[in-house]
């Protein structure tokens, strides 16, 4: 809550003026740790919660139980789940046929010179291929959309960069893994569980592969995520 200072009406006067009453937007404006980098407890804390949005649940693998469920707020889509690692895209040092037995060297989505994204030096995140359990375009989610992805206590910023299996979900960039301290080997990484993936809706960062845009909307759309009813 902003406490106002009371002021004198005049130089010398000896009465005061009352304090404005704060107006409800003041009463209920940001906490000040809200101000600046949001932290991973805060996010965490804001999807305590599920309202399902997806008909059906997903794997985190083949094989897996089918138990993840695609939650909605007004804002944001999210989901909980493991991290798999997407090593597809433009080949590199770390991502290509040789250290990837299933690499492929297309993206669903490109960057604005026409190539495919590269998994090893932009942080995004993969959604399922549009199906009966859920369509991800229903909800304001696109190639480019901005996504927070909270593992532990760090936070990274990513673009909806790929499209995976349509019962499966739970995958990431090389680069998003190492940014947040998961192994990113496309062969051994990744992780089985803790990781939370929250996509603002409509939001979009174009050019897709511009990083510090989708850093720089993901840290304004977070904040204002938290001040959500």
């Amino acid at each position: 809550m902003l406490v106002q200072s009371l002021t004198l009406a005049a130089a010398g006067a000896s009465l005061l003026i009352p304090a404005t009453v704060p107006t409800a937007a003041h009463r209920h404006g940001p906490p000040s740790s809200y101000k600046g980098t949001v932290r991973a407890a805060d996010l965490l804390a804001k999807v305590r919660g599920c309202t399902q949005v997806s008909r059906g649940r997903y794997r985190s693998d083949q094989g897996a139980r089918a138990d993840i469920p695609v939650c909605a707020t007004h804002g944001a889509v999210f989901w909980k789940a493991d991290m798999d690692i997407d090593c597809d895209g433009r080949p590199g040092l770390v991502c290509n046929a040789r250290t990837d037995p299933s690499f492929s060297q297309g993206t669903a989505y490109l960057q604005s010179d026409g190539r495919s994204l590269s998994a090893e030096t932009l942080p995004y995140i993969v959604v399922p291929l549009p199906s009966t359990i859920w369509d991800h375009r229903a909800y304001g989610v696109y190639g480019g959309s901005v996504a927070a992805v909270i593992y532990g206590d760090r936070v990274e910023y990513a673009v909806v960069g790929d499209k995976g299996p349509r019962g499966i979900i739970g995958e990431a960039s090389y680069a998003t893994a190492r940014a947040l301290g998961i192994p990113p080997d496309p062969r051994f990484g990744g992780t089985d569980f803790g990781v939370t993936y929250i996509v603002f809706r409509n939001s979009r960062v174009s050019p897709i592969q511009d990083h510090d845009e989708a850093v720089a909307q993901g840290k304004a759309l977070a904040r204002k995520f938290l001040l959500e009813n």
